[in-house]
């Protein structure tokens, strides 16, 4: 059985993220953090390190989506 954590986020995000993953496959904002984090683990582990120019254009992306205030 997987166990799981709980991540905080500003309630504000949390309704922008989920106005935002209407009609998508994400069902939760859950869904879409774990995605999102599993996706820059997968990439930092296939290159064997994230470096910082590399985490700071995944947080642009963010910020650029709106899931991370600019």
């Amino acid at each position: 059985m997987t166990e799981y954590t709980t991540v905080s986020i500003p309630k504000d995000l949390a309704e922008r993220v989920d106005e935002t993953i209407e009609g998508t496959s994400f069902s939760s904002t859950s869904d879409l953090v774990r995605f999102l984090l599993r996706s820059i683990v997968i990439q930092y582990q296939r290159e064997g390190e994230l470096t910082e120019a590399q985490f700071e254009d995944i947080a642009e992306q963010l910020t650029d989506l709106g899931y991370l205030d600019g």
